[in-house]
């Protein structure tokens, strides 16, 4: 199937496509329209003259646009697990979930946006005041850009598309090009909608020469990003005067303390490390286990993980398939193999088949291998022997990244102080730091990038506080 440009509500079906190949198979899985700077700029003006109409229209009409699109979504669950599962390699069982999380996502957006409101003023508070009768509330920004990587192409675009366009702006969305049809047909629910507003989604498709057009263009009033830290760095400075919101890298990392429950931890670590094969910005990275237990619990991590089934993403007890290309499967490898030279120890047997990268756990690593220090976004795991929750919270925080972590506890002072000490924009307590429920807010400090997501707080992402006063 084809994905074609959206310019708001007119579909636009072009001779010039790219064909997107199966991570797992290479067939052919779907075509999308080759895309340039000027189709950038058009999409932006018909977002720039959408926004005007858009702001306009009734809550409860916009409220009825997402809740019509979940419904659809629901009734199409198995179609869109499916477009997961050929265009990412994703298991159909975790892209069914995936598809479960982007309803639940739309839907929370919607019941967000209908009860947010803002607040009355004490104006004669302070001397210098008087009496008026004064309010805060808050209005669309205008254009939002969105764009979205691969690793989650469907409830990530959702993060996005809901609450910028629950909210009463105008969206321009560039989709990664890996998944362009899972972003074409959830952008078809939206803009086919009878609650739709009229040409309030555009969808275009490419690399930098779209994303940089878009990003440095004065029409949008924000710009939300998720992925690489090295691309989220140019746009921070290209944007210029606008609202960014980035949601960078990470190396999550975990603190396995003497007094957790070992078989649980490790079970819960294995799933952390690597569902999605680590293709998770909150994959966990980084295992640091007590000096008491390290030994014990290198071998439950590595028993668990053997026992993960890998294999064709279409069969239904998968849990781990193939990494997104080829790139990033020889860079897992030789990653591994580097490690491997310079001391570190392979508990589990590297392996790699095509694109599938069987689950590796590392033991004997330094804080100077790029399997620890950088992200690898890849099944690989590394354990380190800790002295206690000091000298693990040190070496957590001894990164340039600071989006989730974790521990694994029964000492409720140990958990009070990774709570307090953790410098990261999540703390997990007793299970792994790639926990996210898509209601929290999510995002983090450091690299990691700035502002949040999360229905609410992508919602005030996406508008502008207005004060009035009136005398």
């Amino acid at each position: 199937m084809d994905a074609h440009v959206w310019m708001g509500s007119e579909e636009i079906k072009r001779d010039n496509m790219m064909e997107r190949l199966s991570p797992y198979d290479g067939r052919v899985v779907s075509r999308s329209s080759v895309c340039n700077a000027d189709d950038a700029r058009q999409a932006l003006n018909v977002a720039q003259n959408a926004a005007k109409t858009a702001k306009k229209v009734p809550l409860h009409q916009r409220c009825s646009w997402l809740t019509d699109v979940a419904s659809k979504l629901r009734v199409q669950r198995e179609e869109f697990a499916r477009v997961l599962c050929d265009e990412v390699g994703k298991p159909i069982a975790y892209a069914r979930i995936e598809v479960d999380r982007c309803i639940e996502t739309i839907t929370l957006s919607a019941e967000t946006m209908r009860t947010m409101h803002g607040e009355t003023i004490n104006t004669d508070a302070m001397p210098s005041g008087r009496k008026a009768h004064a309010y805060w509330h808050r209005v669309p920004c205008g254009v939002v850009v969105a764009i979205t990587p691969f690793n989650f192409p469907l409830n990530l675009v959702a993060h996005k598309l809901a609450p910028a366009l629950v909210a009463g702006n105008a969206v321009v969305l560039k989709p990664t090009p890996e998944a362009p049809l899972c972003a074409y047909k959830l952008a078809k629910l939206f803009i086919e909608s009878p609650y739709a507003t009229k040409d309030a989604l555009s969808v275009v498709y490419g690399d930098a020469e779209v994303g940089s057009t878009l990003v440095g263009s004065d029409i949008p009033r924000v710009i939300s990003f998720t992925g690489s830290v090295g691309v989220g760095n140019i746009i921070t400075k290209s944007a210029g005067i606008k609202k960014v919101s980035l949601e960078l890298g990470g190396n999550a990392a975990t603190y396995v303390d003497g007094s957790a429950d070992l078989d649980y931890a490790a079970s819960r670590c294995a799933i952390g490390a690597f569902v999605n094969s680590g293709q998770v910005c909150i994959s966990l990275q980084r295992i640091y286990v007590d000096s008491s237990v390290y030994d014990e619990f290198s071998t439950k991590m590595a028993e668990a993980t053997v026992k993960l089934i890998v294999g064709s993403p279409y069969n239904e007890d998968t849990f781990l398939g193939p990494l997104i290309n080829d790139e990033a499967a020889l860079r897992a490898m030789s990653w591994v193999e580097s490690a491997i030279t310079e001391g570190a120890r392979a508990l589990t047997q590297p392996r790699c088949e095509g694109r599938i990268f069987y689950p590796c756990v590392m033991a004997d690593v330094t804080e100077n291998m790029k399997i620890v220090c950088e992200e690898v976004f890849a099944p690989i795991v590394s354990l380190v022997k800790v002295d206690g929750i000091d000298d693990a919270i040190v070496r957590m925080n001894n990164s340039p990244y600071g989006l989730q972590f974790s521990i694994f506890t029964n000492n409720l002072a140990h958990a009070t102080q990774a709570i307090e000490e953790l410098d990261a924009g999540g703390v997990v307590i007793n299970d792994m730091p790639t926990l996210r429920f898509d209601i929290q807010p999510y995002g983090g400090v450091k690299l990691s990038g700035v502002g949040r997501e999360g229905p609410l707080f992508a919602i005030e992402e996406f508008t502008e506080i207005k004060s009035v006063v009136i005398l």
